[in-house]
Order: C-alpha cells, then sequence, then structure tokens
C-alpha cells in the first residue's frame, strides 16, 4: 500500500510517499482503507519530532482521518467491515490503509462526506470543549478568535455563533479575513497591523469577554489586555511557534482567567463521557444543517508534504483536507 512515510525525524518538506506493507489489525483494533485525512498543526510538529508525543518510527502522520473499515481484529463487535467511519489519534491517516484501536472509531452520517469528516473532529471538538466546557462562553458575549482564518478558527467561529456569541476574527491577511467572514464572524481585524488593539478597542470598547487562541507567540499579551473584566483567555495552541509569558497582574487588574485547554486529555483521559456528549451535539448540529463543513484546500496524498508546510509555515487558508 501507499503512505507518507516518517522514517527520520526532520524538516515536513522532505516527506514522500512510499509502499508498505499491509497493517493487520490485532486484538480490538480496526483497518480502515482511509479516504481522507484532515492535515493540522499538531501532525506537522509529529511528523518532525517536534511534540511531546513521538510514535515510534517509521510511521505515516496523520491523526484525523475517515474511511471505510475494511477489516476488524479479535474482541471487536461494535464495528464491521463496511461501515463508514472517523478515527483518530497521532499517526496513520496519511495512507491508504490505517490500523488504530476501535474503540476511538466512530460511525458518521450517511449524509456526511468523507472530507468533511476528515476536518471534522479534531477542529470541532476543540472549539466545543474551549467555549462550552472551558470558556462558558454565554449568549451575547463578545468573543476574538485568533488565527481566524484556520482550521481550528474556521471551526471556532461557527460553533461560537451556534453558541449566541458576537465574534470578532483575527487573522493576518486578506485571504484568511476571508475565509473568517465566510464562517460568519460578524467582524474582522487585521493581526498584523501594528495597531490592532485600537481596531479591536472600535468593535469591543469595553473589552472582549473572551479570546479563542490557537496562536500564541506575540499576539497572546495584547488579546490578554483586551480581555473586559472577568474574561477567559483560552490557550488552544501555538502555531505561531513561541510560547508567551504573560504579567500575571493583568489577571488580577482584569480579575480574568488564563484557561488552558488539551483536547486530547480532556477526550481519551479525564471526560470521555462528556466528550462523547459534546459529539452527539455537534453531530445534531450537522444533521439539522446548522453546522456547514467545507474544507479550505484539498489536496492529493502525493502532496501531503507541502500541505504540512502550508499550515506549519500559517500560509494555509481554512483546514486542508488530503484526499487518498
Amino acid at each position: 500500500m501507499r503512505a507518507v512515510l516518517v522514517e527520520a525525524f526532520g524538516p515536513v518538506g522532505a516527506l514522500s510517499v512510499k509502499e508498505v506493507p499491509m497493517p493487520v489489525p490485532g486484538k480490538g483494533e480496526v483497518r480502515i482503507a482511509v479516504k481522507a485525512a484532515g492535515v493540522g498543526f499538531v501532525d506537522a510538529l509529529i511528523a518532525e519530532g517536534r511534540y511531546q508525543v513521538k510514535p515510534p518510527l517509521p510511521f505515516a502522520p496523520g491523526g484525523e482521518y475517515a474511511g471505510v473499515v475494511d477489516a476488524v481484529g479479535e474482541g471487536v463487535t461494535h464495528l464491521k467491515a463496511g461501515d463508514r467511519v472517523i478515527a483518530g489519534g497521532f499517526s496513520g491517516g496519511f495512507a491508504e490503509y490505517a490500523v488504530t484501536n476501535a474503540a476511538g472509531v466512530m460511525p458518521i452520517p450517511d449524509a456526511m462526506s468523507f472530507r468533511q469528516a476528515a476536518m471534522f473532529r479534531t477542529n470541532f471538538t476543540t472549539a466545543l470543549h474551549a467555549l462550552q466546557d472551558r470558556g462558558a462562553i454565554k449568549p451575547g458575549e463578545t468573543l476574538l478568535v485568533l488565527g481566524a482564518g484556520g482550521g481550528t478558527g474556521t471551526a471556532a467561529i461557527a460553533v461560537a455563533k451556534l453558541l449566541g456569541a458576537r465574534v470578532i476574527g483575527g487573522a493576518s491577511s486578506v485571504a484568511k479575513r476571508d475565509a473568517a467572514k465566510a464562517a460568519g464572524a460578524d467582524a474582522v481585524i487585521d493581526t498584523s497591523a501594528a495597531d490592532w488593539r485600537e481596531a479591536l478597542k472600535a468593535l469591543a470598547p469595553k473589552g472582549v469577554d473572551v479570546v479563542f487562541d490557537p496562536v500564541g507567540g506575540a499576539v497572546t499579551e495584547p488579546a490578554f489586555r483586551s480581555l473586559a473584566w472577568k474574561g477567559r483567555h483560552l490557550v488552544i495552541g501555538f502555531a505561531a511557534g513561541a510560547i508567551p509569558a504573560l504579567p500575571i497582574n493583568l489577571a488580577l487588574l482584569k480579575g480574568a482567567s488564563l484557561v488552558g485547554v488539551d483536547i486530547a486529555r480532556f477526550s481519551f483521559m479525564h471526560e470521555p463521557a462528556q466528550a462523547q456528549s459534546n459529539m452527539r451535539q455537534l453531530l445534531a448540529w450537522f444533521s439539522e444543517g446548522r453546522l456547514t463543513l467545507e474544507p479550505g484546500q484539498v489536496a492529493p496524498l502525493d502532496q501531503a508534504a507541502s500541505a504540512l508546510n502550508a499550515v506549519l509555515s500559517r500560509e494555509a487558508v481554512g483546514k486542508i483536507v488530503v484526499e487518498i
């Protein structure tokens, strides 16, 4: 079978498609014929060996993918060959076939395409967990989404609108701001401009209630300073590459909270029941036509390295999906 193979940690641009043996599902596992895989920032970090989780070499990157169950291992009873499913983990998706623990595999609705499924699980579950469970956002509150033109940012905008928030999208290019508007942002600002906080103040004179921050770096402190009284700053990740430091007196002066969001630990270690409830809510919104899923770009498997590079360099607009 064909797979993008990480044989040694290094730049994602050096990755290529290779022929590898067909994986065999063991006890409690399933083999999935992969049809589409989402491309995320964490995928690129894992492929370069810069993430806290390092899969054993060699491996195929791609932690979020959709396809058809091809074979089941011993003890698997809730899935069967032919089921349309979504799966996730830390690797495996950039390949024609992937073997994974059956417990983390979920059927998808007939109306959901493989492209839609591949961009659904990580970004939208992160957004709902962040805004609902960690940020406790309320209808009518104002949310600032940083990195608003990326896959996580556009998901946060869509979910926030369903939760009744007013959304301001912050992004560094016209294309990304257009993507934020298309996702439902009420207003957008250019966070690459030196005076972007002034533009934000014009839109939210009393400050924003919640900040959704998957970016980190230089934008975090000014965003935190822009919080209203009792504001919540949600730490999603560090796509800018730098982990910022904050003067903690800012939290005191604003009665504000810095809130961590870790979707993996939430889903698989600490609160799996709530995670499943969130997934059911998202699927219900999709089935009701209230949640629209459209990838920003679709690339073939042999362009997966370029897709990873685009995400890593923050050039990607919307969610990139690799189609197999």
